[in-house]
């Protein structure tokens, strides 16, 4: 018999559904109180459905489904594949970060390459001591001087 006590939290296959229902939500743009009020729940009980804290029964799923305009079998795609562990396992994590689908879709819109690595760099400095160096055999980055010990042009007024 399986010892059900070893496991703490929620079942990654009802935290992997949540995920793909939030990351369909925000790619249509709807708030969790639009899903909730499309399908007779609150935003709190959309919220803890994506966060995996509570399940979400079959006939619930049709619903949500409807009002998101895909079938289940997409909601449940790649859910037997959840990793256990609640930490950016993949992209869908990723983007089913708050903010994260708008971020991206901005970042898409810049043209300039170099645009592009300067708004890498400040989130990157944004993120933390933890966040990876960059590679420094890309070749875009490579040919860039080092900003240590770089001039200014402007001086302090005394």
């Amino acid at each position: 018999m399986t010892d059900l006590s070893q496991f703490d939290g929620p079942d990654p296959l009802d935290v992997a559904l949540g995920r793909n229902i939030r990351i369909r939500r925000k790619s249509l743009g709807l708030s969790q109180s639009a899903l909730g009020a499309a399908v007779g729940l609150t935003f709190q009980q959309i919220q803890k459905y994506e966060s995996g804290a509570n399940r979400v029964s079959f006939s619930k799923l049709v619903e949500i489904s409807r009002a998101l305009t895909c079938r289940v079998a997409d909601l449940i795609e790649n859910a037997e594949d959840a990793p256990p562990s609640a930490t950016f396992q993949d992209e869908g994590e990723l983007i089913a970060t708050t903010g994260a689908l708008e971020l991206l879709q901005h970042f898409a819109r810049i043209r300039s390459p170099h645009l592009r690595q300067a708004l890498i760099k400040v989130a990157r400095s944004l993120s933390g001591p933890d966040a990876p160096e960059p590679d420094s055999s890309h070749p875009s980055l490579a040919s860039r001087p080092s900003a240590k010990g770089a001039r200014t042009r402007w001086r302090r007024r005394a």
